[in-house]
């Protein structure tokens, strides 16, 4: 089992970042979906106002090992707001690569990002997961998140391009 850190993402982690979007595009078999940028994650994540954040896993190798740290999984969040209560974190995507799953990155990923909604005043944070993902819904209910399709039957919408430009007469 390899030693990992979780940490903050830094600017020169977003090409490992980029890479670990596209391999959780695959495994969600929506690959022809991401059209991110290396820049774009550069600019958006640690320009002056930065739309997003991100934790990161670093896996370290013992001295003499001939591969340095390797970023091996990412959680990237921002914040929102609820009407109802206030502050929120939502949890766009987290993702931990095949090779390091079963070892407690992804809870750890998920307890750094409950910090950070807590340490901002944060009343919850949010996720969404596909449908047919069992394996994350159960890791999310064995952490305590409730599944708010099941309780309350919260459906998510997305107005895309197309649809934003011909609500803004555009």
């Amino acid at each position: 089992m390899a030693s990992v850190r979780i940490r903050e993402a830094q600017e020169g982690d977003c090409g490992d970042i980029l890479r670990l979007i596209r391999e959780l595009a695959e495994y969600e078999n929506l690959s022809d979906q991401v059209q991110i940028s290396e820049e774009a994650l550069r600019t958006d994540g640690f320009g002056e106002n930065p739309f997003y954040h991100c934790m990161v896993a670093e896996s370290l190798t013992a001295p003499g090992e001939p591969q340095g740290p390797r970023v091996v999984g990412f959680g990237l969040y921002y914040l929102i707001y609820s009407t109802w209560k206030g502050r929120s974190v939502y949890l766009e995507d987290i993702y931990v690569m095949p090779e390091y799953r079963g070892q407690g990155i992804g809870s750890r990923i998920i307890k750094k990002v409950a910090e950070v909604a807590l340490d901002k005043g944060c009343c919850h944070f949010r996720l969404a997961v596909l449908d047919w993902n069992r394996r994350a819904m159960d890791l999310y209910k064995a952490l305590g998140a409730q599944d708010l399709t099941e309780m309350e039957g919260w459906h998510s919408f997305c107005f895309e391009a197309k649809a934003m430009r011909d609500l803004a007469g555009r």
